[in-house]
């Protein structure tokens, strides 16, 4: 009965982890592309 309790958590935490992963990333590769725009 405890089980899916737990895994729905799990999974939970797993899907926040990956969104926050994606939105970092999408952010520092925007504020790379923002540095070389800023150089040329």
């Amino acid at each position: 009965m405890q089980e899916w309790i737990t895994y729905g958590i799990l999974a939970a935490l797993l899907m926040l982890f990956f969104f926050f992963y994606l939105m970092i990333r999408r952010t520092v590769q925007g504020f790379k592309e923002g540095m070389r725009g800023n150089r040329k």
